[in-house]
């Protein structure tokens, strides 16, 4: 019997087994070194530093990012919030209406509240006595032993809930309906926390509509003078010069004087304020014509031409969401503005005049010296502006320097 040897490729692996071995580890390694690769990215993204990460964030996230960096412009914010939502709830939470007296509690001094009766939370006040010295006549005001509890959604007077329908609730008032006065009472017995409550209404709304006007006129005004230059440009800042030579006070007698008189207060006052905000507007029009002298040379800008965009794309598109930061600044700064110019024109007498309240008709009645001596709660308004103004001017200067975060 012949042996026949052995054949060496019945053993060993084929030549396509040996390559498929070969792709499958290939990939393999592929597969591991796109891990790798993948692994080692991801560390350096995290060990990008604040500085760098920055440049790949929005505009409005590096906006709201280095905002709330600003102590002082968030807790401005948060108290004009505070001031506005007061304002629109003001029916609500001002224990009585406007024409509610106490006249026997005339220039009654701000009642303490006790938050804790024998160890619980009953927040309550002392019973005054009212009454006037038999020597001197004068009104004299005596804390009793007597509590008055206070408790919270209590029936009142009524009022109207933005022309929808009537209701009675306030937010809080005696157990027995009787007198609460948080910060004390005028000279005809009125509650001076409810006065400041519903004057802040109209002190703090009736220049909201004049603010947006202005703006819309300054914006579209200043942007154009910008961007168009040449006659355009002398043409607007020539009307901007004329209007700014108007004198704000005897502009205001000279406009009050004109609106029809059968028109009320509150509707002449508006007029007024709408007429001199459409004067108002080129502060904001001086201020984006500079910004947009700057941007029209910028490389997006000529992109947008070169690609054919028009005027008023490149405007609306580019250049307004360019300047909107320093728009939404002027309208902060624009409101206290208006705040003041209405409490002055109140304070001469030039404004609103009782029975319409405002916080400047509330400083008017005040403005005697020896009742402001003898009587220093009624000052009490003033307080409440010098607060609503600084809050406005901090959330101004927070989003001014916001608004602009690629500077130092």
């Amino acid at each position: 019997m012949i042996d026949t040897p052995p054949n060496p490729a019945s053993n060993e692996p084929g030549a396509s087994s040996i390559a498929q071995r070969s792709e499958m580890l290939r990939g393999l390694y592929y597969a591991l070194a796109e891990e790798q690769e993948g692994r080692e990215l991801n560390g350096r993204i995290s060990e990008l530093t604040a500085a760098e990460a920055k440049f790949a964030a929005s505009q409005w996230s590096i906006i709201w990012r280095r905002f709330r960096r600003n102590r002082a412009a968030i807790i401005g914010g948060v108290i004009v919030l505070i001031y506005y939502l007061v304002a629109l709830a003001g029916d609500f939470i001002a224990p009585f209406a406007l024409e509610t007296r106490f006249v026997e509690q005339a220039y009654l001094p701000p009642q303490r509240v006790h938050l804790f009766d024998e160890g619980k939370l009953k927040p309550y006040v002392y019973k005054i006595e009212s009454g006037r010295d038999p020597v001197t006549l004068r009104k004299v005001h005596i804390q009793t032993d007597e509590k008055v509890y206070l408790k919270l959604f209590v029936r009142g007077d009524r009022y109207d809930v933005f022309g929808l329908f009537d209701s009675d609730l306030h937010l809080f008032g005696a157990e027995d309906g009787g007198l609460v006065s948080l910060l004390g009472t005028d000279r005809q017995g009125r509650d001076m926390f409810s006065r400041i409550v519903l004057g802040s209404q109209i002190s703090l709304f009736i220049g909201l509509f004049g603010v947006a006007l202005s703006l819309v006129f300054g914006a579209v005004l200043g942007i154009a003078s910008g961007y168009y230059g040449g006659l355009i440009d002398e043409i607007i800042q020539r009307l901007i010069e004329v209007v700014r030579a108007f004198p704000s006070i005897p502009l205001w007698m000279a406009l009050s004087a004109a609106v029809p008189p059968g028109w009320s207060q509150t509707k002449t006052y508006f007029a007024v304020t709408v007429i001199l905000s459409l004067i108002g507007w080129t502060w904001l029009a001086r201020q984006l014509r500079g910004q947009v002298l700057a941007l029209r040379q910028s490389d997006y800008v000529m992109a947008a031409r070169l690609a054919g965009a028009s005027d008023a794309r490149i405007i609306f598109k580019h250049l307004f969401p360019a300047t909107l930061g320093q728009i939404i600044v002027v309208a902060t700064l624009s409101l206290p503005a208006m705040i003041i110019a209405e409490t002055s024109l109140s304070f001469l007498g030039l404004g609103l005049r009782p029975p319409i309240t405002s916080w400047g008709v509330l400083l008017q009645e005040s403005q005697n010296l020896q009742s402001l001596a003898l009587y220093p709660w009624v000052f009490i308004p003033a307080i409440v502006i010098v607060i609503v103004i600084l809050a406005f001017s901090f959330l101004g200067d927070g989003l001014r320097d916001a608004a602009d975060p690629f500077t130092i």
